[in-house]
């Protein structure tokens, strides 16, 4: 049974149509990349599948489970995480606390206004772990506003991954990053997924990304879905070809 299955998705502003009846499935364990030119529909069908746009038509299963009318922040407790195109962090607090808050929002306790003691305490020492895993523990007291932005992307990656979510949307998490940091950060993530069960759904621009990461690789062009497959097979595919990859007829 897929972790993730939506059929049909659909989003229409007025006249316009900007995601025409997609489907999209993720299985445990899978990490897929969606792709598409720029204006595709690749955030909106994220945003519909997150919870944080309403549908104009289509279904979610999360789980085996009907979510699609669920809120961003019922989908997160039921085990979706994601990280946005544009940086979003809590910038005054530093990196600790960030990560501290996304582990305590876990928890029973995720209401309390102060924390207790032992709560704080389990959490922090959990936050170090992560900080540590994606090589920010020398950062851990910065304000999270004056990290670089490549560090920021990997605050965000770490904020996400810690709430040990059954799949997480990573929206083009390397971009702004430097061709150095995004191989780092393209090996990191294989390292931080490897020997787990987590599920990736991957918004990315860069290819060498989206062909280093992803097991499976849908391409959306205009709103629909054109390609679905394997990462060899879709670049071989002539429309993905002339849609995305500027080859054939693309220049026309």
């Amino acid at each position: 049974m897929p972790l993730l299955e939506c059929i049909g998705l659909t989003k229409r502003w007025g006249s316009v149509t900007t995601v025409d009846n997609v489907d999209i499935t993720v299985n445990p364990g899978e990490v897929v990349a969606l792709i598409g030119p720029n204006g595709a529909g690749k955030s909106t069908i994220f945003n519909l599948i997150a919870g944080t746009i309403r549908k104009s038509g289509g279904t979610v299963s999360f789980l085996g489970e009907r979510v699609e009318r669920l809120a961003a922040v019922d989908l997160a407790r039921l085990g979706m995480s994601r990280t946005y195109q544009i940086t979003s962090l809590f910038p005054q607090l530093t990196a600790l606390e960030n990560v501290r808050l996304a582990l305590q929002s876990c928890t029973r306790s995720r209401l309390m206004p102060v924390p207790s003691k032992a709560l704080r305490a389990q959490t922090t020492e959990e936050a170090m772990e992560w900080l540590d895993r994606v090589r920010l523990k020398a950062h851990a007291n910065t304000i999270a506003a004056t990290l670089s932005h490549g560090d920021q992307r990997l605050l965000e990656i770490a904020t996400a991954l810690a709430m040990k979510p059954k799949l997480v949307l990573l929206d083009e998490p390397t971009q702004g990053m430097s061709v150095d940091e995004t191989r780092g950060t393209v090996e990191l993530l294989k390292s931080l997924l490897k020997g787990t069960n987590m599920a990736v759904l991957l918004v990315e621009h860069d290819l060498e990304v989206v062909f280093g990461l992803a097991q499976r690789v849908v391409v959306v062009e205009q709103g629909r879905k054109i390609a679905d497959g394997l990462p060899e097979a879709v670049k071989a595919d002539p429309a993905v070809q002339r849609a995305y990859l500027g080859v054939g007829h693309a220049e026309n």
